[in-house]
């Protein structure tokens, strides 16, 4: 069939190449999609325009100014309608999304944008699971409805859990939020009292695949997997996304009763599942009788490895339990685990993708359950995410190859290069006469998989300083904002429609919580979107937050690197603990030395990237006082952000402005203005403070006048002493 010959909608993003506002009866656009096909867009009378929003954004309607807007080289999406005229199609836009108000604004790479998803996020299933309540977990259910109610189902799966309890853990992180960290440590607690098996004479720990909670409160324990793929047996990426939430929390806290938990898993992850042989790797399930991978009950998951069995380590718990410890033995762990992938998964004589599933001897299984000889377009994008990570921490010339490899690759196969966004599921070779490789169950794109590309091309972006994977890293995070943040309701969507628009038909992809979604990705890319678009894309700082628990970390020494990043590209600017300054840390190596205390510590870090020049930080308004850091050289180019952080201020009813400049190594006259101009439109009614300026510094603010009408102070303690 040549021609169609009915319309249809679709969705086109792309970049503007030219905007004639004469042709058609509303003006006509070039859009040139990121693979370099051309369309001719024709505005209607109906054609609305929005800005993306995050969630808990209102709507920004933006149709009055569109036209405007249609500037050379803005990246844009345009839903609408194709029409056959004269065999070929006319394409008229209904809807336009737009990532910014000019075309190089992007609203996503602002440093706050993920830092308010992931707040709204966490917000979402406290009030889903807890009904803003009390944080009790015998509450908790796995099956959440489009709206957060839960399910007809007294079914909590522990994995699930867990990866709430990772969002919980990590949503504190980067917001210092106490009610984020309160239910990432119940929910830890919960789990090991509920879903634990210690079996103290083996030495190891391995956790049920779920409890039935019944009506009168007691529990049926749900020993071995009921997931479909894994049924009856204990599959080792249950096992694996278990540790996921306890060890994020053990980042924060140092709990020793959680690093025990984790221990004793990684023992039954060497001991049971490991393949002893000189194959190696890991295998991807065992029986709940025996703990044998070899057993025959095991029927078609016998003796096999897969992606999950082998990869799911790294990101779900080995990474973040290297960051909170720093220990070679888990660095040794990842090296192996990354050496497995390298050696094992690339099959590019035959395909585009990565192999995924293996018999014992690694040859590979094409007839396992719903996978045959298919790819999952997320995993490769994980493993090219995670290769980089684990380069920067042990680098070797065919990880960051590898890479590199797949980075080039996936686009032209695995992405959507009209529409944006990334694929599910796919036909790992082409049949003959087939031009794309095709698409298992629907060409529907999950929300976790957008995450992988996000992540895996600004890791790149960041790391290599690659401009066209700065582009792919922009244009995946820009489908994913546009289209799968719910913002009515709160939460992200399962899947989406090609074309954008949410998909709703299954029971699964309705849901907001199910054995497949709770909060583990979505969280993990508003925290590593952060981490990566600050610290390595835009040479921004971020802050972290942790709450360290008395002689919690060996040798009191809190380790608070974000990720493994490239050395020598991030290093601590400041350290608060407790709301007071706390100058013994190591800025290089990352590292907090914790002052003795019967207490927890709240302890905030400002992370900064080594080129960073200035960063100016709103700390706390607390009973009338605000307090702003200053850090790095105020001058003229700094001046936009100070003021940016001065507005925050003024949306509150502050009557003292406390600022902090221990770390404040110069002052230009533009910077002087810019304090003179703050203190004018703040008025007579607010107080302003300097506190600890270094001697040249104050002297420059003296010589200006400044310093008339405010208080200058060696240390902020001695305002406390004033207001006593």
């Amino acid at each position: 069939m040549s021609h169609l010959g009915f319309s249809f909608s679709d969705t086109i993003a792309g970049y503007v190449s030219n905007f004639d506002s004469h042709k058609g009866d509303f003006g006509t656009f070039d859009l040139t999609t990121s693979d370099g096909r051309n369309f001719s867009v024709a505005l209607t009378s109906m054609t609305s325009a929005e800005l993306v929003r995050n969630l808990e954004e209102p709507y920004y309607d933006c149709t009055v100014q569109m036209k405007s807007m249609l500037v050379p080289n803005r990246y844009l999406f345009a839903y609408g309608i194709f029409y056959p005229e004269a065999d070929q199609y006319k394409f008229e836009a209904k809807h336009i999304v737009f990532l910014g108000r000019t075309e190089s604004e992007y609203f996503f790479e602002k440093p706050n944008w993920w830092v308010n998803q992931i707040r709204s996020l966490a917000n979402f299933y406290l009030k889903s699971q807890f009904d803003d309540g009390e944080i009790d977990y015998r509450k908790y259910r796995t099956d959440l409805s489009l709206v957060g109610a839960k399910e007809k189902t007294n079914r909590q799966e522990t994995d699930t859990i867990s990866r709430l309890v990772y969002g919980f853990a990590t949503a504190y992180m980067m917001t210092g939020d106490d009610r984020y960290l309160e239910a990432a440590e119940k929910g830890t607690e919960y789990l090991r009292q509920h879903m634990r098996f210690l079996d103290e004479g083996e030495g190891i720990c391995y956790w049920y695949h779920a409890i039935d909670v019944q009506a009168d409160g007691s529990e049926q324990k749900i020993f071995s997997s009921e997931f479909g793929d894994d049924y009856d047996a204990i599959p080792a990426y249950e096992q694996i996304y278990a540790l996921a939430g306890p060890t994020q929390t053990y980042r924060i806290t140092g709990d020793r009763q959680i690093m025990n938990d984790i221990e004793l898993t990684v023992n039954l992850f060497n001991r049971y599942f490991l393949d002893q042989t000189d194959k190696g790797g890991f295998f991807s399930h065992i029986d709940p009788i025996t703990l044998s991978p070899y057993s025959e009950s095991l029927g078609h998951n016998r003796a096999k490895k897969n992606w999950n069995s082998v990869g799911d380590h790294a990101p779900a718990y080995l990474i973040n339990l290297w960051l909170a410890t720093g220990q070679d033995e888990y660095a040794d762990l990842l090296e192996y685990t990354f050496d497995t992938i390298e050696k094992r998964f690339p099959d590019y004589e035959h395909s585009p993708f990565v192999q995924e599933r293996f018999y014992q001897d690694w040859s590979y299984d094409t007839t396992w359950g719903w996978q045959q000889n298919r790819a999952v377009i997320g995993h490769n994008l994980k493993i090219a995410w995670n290769l980089m990570r684990m380069h920067h921490l042990r680098p070797k010339e065919n990880y960051a190859a590898l890479a590199e490899k797949i980075a080039k690759m996936m686009p032209a196969v695995g992405s959507d290069q009209q529409r944006g966004g990334w694929y599910d599921v796919v036909e790992r070779v082409l049949q003959p006469g087939e031009e794309i490789y095709r698409h298992v169950w629907h060409d529907r794109k999950a929300w976790w998989q957008q995450e992988q590309a996000i992540l895996a091309y600004l890791i790149l972006a960041g790391s290599l300083g690659n401009q066209e994977y700065q582009r792919l890293a922009r244009e995946s995070a820009a489908f994913y904002n546009s289209f799968f943040l719910d913002t009515e309701v709160g939460g992200v969507y399962f899947n989406v429609l090609a074309n954008g628009l949410p998909y709703l038909l299954g029971k699964t992809e309705r849901g907001k919580g199910s054995h497949s979604m709770s909060g583990y990705h979505s969280f993990e890319l508003a925290y590593l979107a952060t981490v990566y678009t600050n610290l390595l894309v835009n040479k921004q700082p971020m802050d972290l937050y942790f709450k360290p628990k008395p002689g919690g970390f060996k040798d009191d020494i809190l380790r608070v690197a974000p990720d493994i990043l490239p050395p020598g590209s991030v290093r601590i600017g400041e350290v608060w603990i407790d709301g007071r300054s706390h100058f013994d840390f190591d800025a290089n190596s990352l590292t907090v030395k914790l002052p003795p205390s019967q207490n927890d510590l709240k302890v905030r870090v400002r992370l900064l990237p080594t080129q960073v020049s200035f960063n100016a930080t709103l700390l706390e308004v607390t009973g009338g006082t605000a307090k702003i850091s200053l850090t790095g050289v105020l001058d003229a180019s700094a001046v936009p952000g100070f003021q940016e952080e001065l507005e925050k201020v003024k949306t509150q009813p502050v009557k003292q402005l406390v600022f902090l400049l221990h770390n404040l190594k110069c002052i230009s006259s533009a910077g002087v203005r810019s304090l003179i101009f703050a203190k004018q439109k703040l008025g007579a009614d607010v107080h302003i403070y300097i506190v600890g300026a270094p001697e040249h510094v104050l002297h420059f603010l003296k010589m200006s006048s400044f310093c008339e009408g405010i208080t200058v102070l060696e240390q902020y303690e001695a305002i406390e002493m004033a207001n006593v």
